[in-house]
């Protein structure tokens, strides 16, 4: 290959010559110069992106982990009773572990989300269903809103404490399928028979309350729930 120079306004240029061949075209930078175009662009939506996954991250709240609150409450012959009641405010739970005198501990689960309670009582294979009331609402409001950030630990009063009795009738006819409760409900009753209750006046003389758990809460407020079982 031989080097030429040739005139281009009034000055001279380095060219490639050969022998009886036309000039070659010089190499063009143009895809050197994409490929960095490219680069910075991909580089510049990699920053965007980062960015903006950051600042959702900081905009998300935080879970928070379930918080265990203990209810200490003396009973009418003024015996303390003790209960811990597990709050998950993330998925509105309030699940309680009552313990009876014999040291024996059933199990209350309130699902505020679906409006459901679910009791598991000690020694049993079965769990009982209830929708919640306004009254239930009431009642864990102060676990899971209210005074849960503040206090870990509740000494209720016996004196300034009210108590009363609620009687469910279990609708034995009416059994429910495990698999289509929610996920805490199912963990809880798993191998278990699941009943419909509903709130009744009283049993009546005919009819044998089988068990009653109580419950107590915060507002100084016991609930003596006793189940029954209605005719078929």
């Amino acid at each position: 290959m031989v080097t030429c120079w040739k005139r281009s306004e009034n000055r001279l240029e380095e060219a490639q010559c050969t022998d009886g061949a036309p000039p070659a075209a010089p190499q063009s930078h143009f895809p050197h110069k994409a490929f960095w175009v490219s680069l910075s662009a991909s580089l510049l939506l990699l920053v965007i992106a980062l960015g903006l996954t950051g600042h959702l991250g900081l905009s998300q709240p935080r879970s928070q982990p379930p918080q265990i609150v203990r209810i200490s409450v003396q009973d009418p012959t003024g015996l303390v009773i003790k209960q811990s009641a597990v709050v998950d405010q993330q998925n509105d739970l309030v699940t309680f572990s009552v313990t009876s005198p014999a040291n024996q501990t059933s199990t209350v689960l309130f699902d505020v989300k679906h409006g459901l309670i679910c009791y598991k009582p000690v020694g049993q294979d079965t769990c009982f269903l209830q929708k919640m009331e306004e009254s239930d609402y009431d009642n864990v409001r102060a676990l899971l809103h209210e005074q849960t950030h503040q206090q870990n630990h509740f000494q209720l009063s016996g004196n300034e404490t009210q108590r009363q009795t609620e009687f469910m009738g279990v609708l034995a006819a009416s059994q429910v399928d495990v698999s289509t409760l929610e996920e805490p409900m199912q963990a809880l009753c798993r191998d278990s028979s699941v009943h419909w209750t509903r709130r009744a006046n009283g049993p009546g003389k005919q009819r044998l309350v089988y068990f009653c758990i109580d419950i107590c809460f915060p507002s100084n407020i016991c609930v003596s729930v006793c189940f029954y079982y209605l005719p078929e």
